[in-house]
């Protein structure tokens, strides 16, 4: 694992104008390219209101960032040490724009990228958040050992992300990192409320996501279920993660563990998940 931390750049030389944050993007291009393809639309004006943001954050950012390479450490060395994989992928640490907060990045053993200005500085929070995005890549690990073919992988297919959302969340829970089970949802201290609503609103939710599926776009089902600026059917956000993780627990009655997370290898998997969700909504 290599790891590219460009926060003490931005925290040493911040300085509060757009000017700045310019010269910090294309001081690391490499490092922004993946952000700026994909998780952060307008950035103009993110830069704007990006800047009226990072002084009440300034501070928490800086806690997180002494913290966020040693659990990287910690985090990978136990997925090291529960399957057969050696993480040598590349890790990079940013301070967008109040985008995204952390992903993967796209290619078959995906590097990683992390935004410090949205995560939390709780040390908790941060391990979560690191074994998600570590779950996603060592999903895809898993995968090219059983020899998954990624050029027949319908990517955009809403059931592609839940089934990779439910895959890494159920790998983050198997390392044991919180007692609080919302937190490995929400990455924070809300999110026993969210899970608590999840359960108990379960069909129904699972139900709405199976109507969208029938009457939506791609990219609206996306927003609703998936980001954090959907949630209009039920109040809350990224409700398709809970739905990915009740998947992956119905995947895992039925086949043994390594099967069930590489059931993307099967050239129906889409119907296979189809005719899952269906029996999860009766």
């Amino acid at each position: 694992m290599n790891i590219y931390n460009t926060a003490p750049y931005f925290i040493n030389n911040y300085q509060p104008n757009v000017s700045f944050l310019h010269t910090y993007h294309a001081t690391y291009p490499l490092q922004f390219k993946e952000y700026f393809l994909y998780h952060c639309k307008n950035p103009e004006q993110k830069r704007k209101t990006a800047l009226q943001k990072y002084p009440s954050h300034m501070n928490t950012m800086k806690i997180a960032n002494q913290n966020i390479e040693k659990h990287l450490y910690t985090i990978t060395s136990a997925y090291e040490q529960k399957y057969p994989i050696i993480f040598n992928n590349n890790v990079h640490i940013i301070v967008g724009l109040y985008g995204s907060n952390a992903f993967t990045h796209r290619q078959p053993i995906p590097d990683v990228t992390f935004c410090l200005e949205k995560l939390s500085p709780v040390d908790e929070h941060l391990k979560v958040i690191i074994a998600h995005e570590f779950g996603h890549v060592l999903h895809h690990m898993l995968s090219e050992q059983r020899e998954v073919d990624w050029g027949a992988i319908p990517w955009f297919h809403p059931y592609t992300t839940l089934f990779q959302e439910g895959s890494a969340t159920y790998l983050s829970k198997q390392l044991e990192i919180s007692k609080n089970q919302g937190a490995y949802f929400t990455y924070d201290d809300t999110g026993e409320r969210w899970l608590a609503f999840s359960k108990q609103h379960k069909r129904e939710i699972i139900r709405a996501f199976l109507s969208d599926m029938q009457t939506c776009h791609e990219d609206r089902i996306y927003r609703e279920w998936f980001s954090i600026y959907g949630g209009t059917q039920f109040g809350y956000s990224r409700l398709g993660y809970f739905i990915g993780y009740e998947l992956l627990h119905l995947l895992m009655r039925k086949y043994p563990e390594l099967k069930a997370i590489t059931i993307w290898r099967n050239a129906n998997y889409i119907g296979i998940i189809h005719s899952i969700l269906l029996e999860m909504s009766n």
